[in-house]
Formats: structure tokens, sequence, C-alpha cells
């Protein structure tokens, strides 16, 4: 089979090259330009190790990018994850439409189906990932298949030893809060004073001015400045995760998909718990599988390994299990004896003005395009006030139902609105 992947982001380029590096299928990746693609250099890192074509394209090029693909991996966020599958989905005969996430999604959203509802089969990486995701596609009333492939990064088969770094896997948005980076940032700080024989190693995704998945505002080198006192011991990289774990004693994150890759190589790991356990911190799937520890744990060093009874269910599967290529290959047969039914989605309420809009999301100052401008001016007032229509209904609706409280309300929206 032909795959061409579309992705933009640091993640998802790195995930989409990971899946279709598989020497098992013809592979090749395109990168889309919008305003957080990919730098060169996150580029050449994310595809290092394979021998893919890789092409970088407008949004006009799209279209011929992928031309002759048997199927196409939508690997991007969701608004362009939407606007990419409308676009590619417009061929005739269209391609498979296959895409997926590139880390830990539990708990599942409902808007990561919402905005690939357009695509034949939803990639995921866990056992759990696949039951969770069935059931709130069930609950949510949409009609999607879906598919099993190990984690492209907890593959690693060679066991590590001997190194003596704490690597800190940095994310974007977890904690999203200032005041919790500044928590995270002085743990860190007193890791590094309680043995200055040792390095903690600051694991950063971009380099100042590259992006990222997420839009990043409190980044952990201005943090530490601003803490002041940092220690010799505490440095700030940017290699490769794969390198940084070569050196490592154990990694310490709050949920990110570092935790699986490290425990992949026989690193131990700590996810830190300090700031409790939530949909918001990504870092349920935690729960029973022995590496969440606290602030103190960090400072003393004392990593874990995964709970046996956790690991099956969660990116630890047999291999043997994965799904994705054989469900990718059945559409592909459908496609070709012209038996891939159209995929049944809502239409599109507003017309050529909503695709307009969502198009403009999706790329932002990238769509150049008259009507993209109109739909931002005309649109984003409406969105305004829509927004502000649902904030009302959201605190009125509690007055009827007085056994559930106002924040009970907000939490449960918050696992819908990542």
């Amino acid at each position: 089979m032909r795959i061409v992947a579309v992705a933009d982001t640091d993640s998802y380029v790195k995930w989409a090259a990971a899946l279709v590096s598989d020497p098992r299928i013809d592979g090749e990746l395109v990168v889309l330009d919008t305003e957080l693609a990919v730098s060169d250099a996150q580029l050449a890192a994310a595809v290092s190790g394979t021998d893919l074509s890789v092409r970088r394209v407008g949004h006009d090029q799209l279209e011929r990018a992928v031309a002759g693909a048997d199927a196409v991996l939508v690997a991007a966020r969701g608004p362009v994850a939407r606007f990419v599958a409308r676009t590619v989905g417009r061929a005739r005969p269209r391609p498979v439409l296959v895409t997926g996430l590139p880390g830990i999604s539990i708990p599942p959203t409902w808007l990561a189906l919402h905005f690939r509802r357009e695509c034949d089969l939803f990639v995921l990486h866990s056992r759990r990932e696949v039951r969770e995701f069935e059931l709130l596609a069930a609950e949510r009333g949409i009609d999607q298949r879906f598919a099993l492939a190990t984690l492209p990064f907890a593959n690693s088969a060679d066991e590590r030893d001997g190194g003596t770094d704490l690597v800190f896997a940095a994310q974007a948005i977890v904690p999203r809060e200032r005041r919790d980076r500044l928590r995270v940032a002085q743990v860190l700080i007193d890791t590094a004073r309680a043995d200055p024989s040792r390095r903690v190693v600051v694991k950063l995704r971009g380099r100042p001015g590259e992006h990222e998945t997420h839009r990043e505002t409190d980044r952990y080198p201005d943090l530490l400045a601003e803490i002041g006192g940092v220690p010799a011991n505490l440095v700030v990289s940017y290699a490769p995760m794969r390198e940084a774990l070569r050196s490592a004693e154990g990694l310490v994150t709050v949920s990110s998909t570092a935790a699986i890759e490290a425990a992949a190589g026989g690193v131990p790991v700590i996810a830190l718990d300090d700031l409790g356990v939530s949909p918001d911190l990504i870092n349920m799937v935690f729960a029973g599988s022995g590496l969440l520890r606290s602030a103190d744990d960090v400072v003393a060093r004392r990593f874990g390994r995964p709970a046996p009874a956790w690991l099956a269910d969660n990116y630890f599967h047999d291999p043997r299990e994965d799904t994705w290529l054989r469900e990718t290959g059945e559409l592909v047969k459908r496609r070709a004896r012209g038996a891939l039914a159209p995929r049944d989605v809502p239409r599109i309420v507003g017309g050529r003005g909503r695709e307009a809009w969502d198009r403009r999301q999706a790329l932002g100052r990238r769509d150049r395009s008259a009507t993209g401008r109109l739909a931002t001016i005309v649109g984003t007032p409406i969105r305004a006030m829509l927004g502000l229509a649902r904030r009302v209904r959201r605190w009125i609706r509690p007055a009827a139902h007085p056994g559930i409280s106002p924040g009970a309300r907000r939490g449960v929206r918050a696992r819908d609105t990542p």
C-alpha cells in the first residue's frame, strides 16, 4: 500500500513519520505549511533513521501531493485534520482516510472524534484507548472505526543502564497554570541542589522560535531564570528524546508520552502527581501504574517501573495484536472495488462561508484567500456571541439540577474541551 502522511506540528510529524516508515508499506511524509509547522531541525530529528521521502507543501498543493495514494494518514491537530480530510476527500476515487493521535489519549475527548469524523479509520495505541474511545463514540452517536497500533515510541528493546541524568520531559500546556509550572521548576532546582554530582536535564521539544503542537506561554528556562539561583548541574537540552534517554538514570514528567518511551527502553519513571490526577493534566492513565509519585520522590530520585498488570492494557500489548495495517488494507480493497462508503457526517451549517472559516481556523495566516479573511471578519464577533451564550446557559442550567454544583458541571465539560 502507498500511504502518504500529512502532518504539520512536531509531535504529529514525529508520530506520522514513525508510523508510515513501516517497511511493510510504501510510506511518504508531506508537511503541510501551517503557522505551527515544524522547523527544518525538528523535521530532521523526526525522520532520522528512516528513508522516508519528505515534502513541504502549501494548502493549495495538498491534493496534488497525495494524488495516487491508496491511503492518507491525517496527522494533525483537530481543525487542521478536518481541513485535510475535507480537501483530500474531494478526490475521486478518494483515498482511504486514516487518522489518529500521537501520544497518550486517555481520557478520550469528543472533540478528538468530532474533528476527525470524516476519516475512515482512527488509530489508537492501547487496548484501553480503543475501549474508551469506542464507548465515547457510542455515547456521542459518532460512527467511527478504530484500530490498534503499537505506539511508535514504545518499541525500543534495548535496555539502558549506567546513566546518571534525571531527564525532565517538559510539556507546553501540562501543567497549564503559571503557578503550577513555577512549582515544577522549583522541584527541578531542589533536585539539582540535592546532588550536585548528577545532572538534572530539562528536555525541551523546541528551541526558541520553533513551534510546538501547543503554544507555550511559560517556558521552563524563563521560569528557572525568574526563580534564580539555578545550580550549574541543571541544564537545558534540545536533543531528541531517544538521545537524552541514553544517559538517563530516570525520567520525570507530568504526563508526556516520553514516559512510555522511557519505560520501553528500560528507563525508570516518575509521573509527578503533586498537582493532582485529572483529565486536564492528562495523567489519569498512570493510575495503577506504580509510576505516580511526589516531588519528594523526584528530589530523592526514587523512580518506579510500570506494574506488570498495567502494561498490557496500556501501550505494551503484544505487537501481534496490532490491527491498523490489516484494517487499512481491507478499506483499500473496498476502495479498489468501488465499495468504500462515503462518510456519514453532519452537513456543514453555513455552507461556503463556514468552510472558509474552518480553513482559516486551521491554517491561520497561511490562508491568504479573500474568503478566509472575510470569514474571519464576519465570523469572529458571531463566535464571541455564541461563546457568551453558551457560558450563560452553563451557569443557568445548574439551577434546574440542584444536586449538581456549577463546579462539578465545569469538571464534566473540562473533559470535553482540552
